[in-house]
C-alpha cells in the first residue's frame, strides 16, 4: 500500500510540474521587423526617401543580423522578413498616399497631431474655416480606418498574433511622428 501511495504522490508531483511548464508561454514579438516595415511603409506613403539616419540605422541592424547569422543557427535566419506586401497593403498604401497630399496642408497649419497610439487626431483648428474643419475631420476618420486595417494586415503578413496590433500601432506611431518633409 505504501508503494502505491508513493507512486501516486510521485505521479501527482510530476503532473503538477508538467502543468506548470505548460502555463509558461513565451510570445516572440519581432519588434525590429515591425520597425523596418513601418519605416518603409510610412516613407512610401509620404513619398520620402529614408533619411541618412534611417539608412545608418538599417545598416547597423543589417550588421547585427549578419553577426547573429554567423554565430547563430541558420534556422533563425530563414524566417527573416524585411518587406511586407500583399494586395490589401498595396491598396491601402495607394489610398493613403493620395490622402496624404490632402493632409499635408493641415500638417503645415498645425491642425494635426500624430498620437503615440499610431493614429491621427485633430489638433488646433482655430485657423481653419468651417469647410476646412469638416474636410479635415473626414480625412482623419478615413486615415485612421485605413491605419487600423494596415496594422492588422502587417500583423497577418508577419504572422503576429492579432492581440499585438496595438503594439504594432505604437511602433508605427514613432514613424508617423517624424516630421513631414
Amino acid at each position: 500500500m505504501k508503494k502505491f501511495q508513493k507512486l501516486l504522490w510521485t505521479t501527482a508531483v510530476v503532473m503538477a510540474a508538467m502543468l506548470g511548464a505548460c502555463v509558461t508561454i513565451n510570445i516572440y514579438f519581432p519588434a525590429e521587423k515591425v520597425e523596418s516595415v513601418a519605416g518603409d511603409i510610412v516613407n512610401d506613403i509620404r513619398g520620402q526617401e529614408p533619411s541618412q539616419k534611417d539608412n545608418q540605422s538599417k545598416n547597423h541592424k543589417g550588421l547585427s543580423i549578419q553577426i547573429k547569422f554567423a554565430l547563430g543557427t541558420a534556422s533563425a535566419w530563414a524566417g527573416d522578413v524585411t518587406t511586407v506586401s500583399n494586395p490589401t497593403i498595396r491598396a491601402l498604401k495607394e489610398k493613403m498616399k493620395a490622402r496624404f497630399q490632402g493632409l499635408k496642408a493641415y500638417y503645415q497649419k498645425g491642425a494635426l497631431n500624430e498620437g503615440g497610439n499610431g493614429y491621427l487626431s485633430v489638433a488646433d483648428t482655430s485657423r481653419l474655416n468651417l469647410k476646412e474643419k469638416r474636410d479635415l475631420n473626414g480625412l482623419v476618420d478615413a486615415e485612421n480606418r485605413d491605419r487600423k486595417t494596415l496594422y492588422a494586415e502587417v500583423a497577418r503578413a508577419l504572422k503576429i498574433d492579432s492581440g499585438q496590433i496595438d503594439r504594432i500601432a505604437e511602433i508605427f506611431a514613432k514613424e508617423w511622428q517624424k516630421p513631414v518633409r
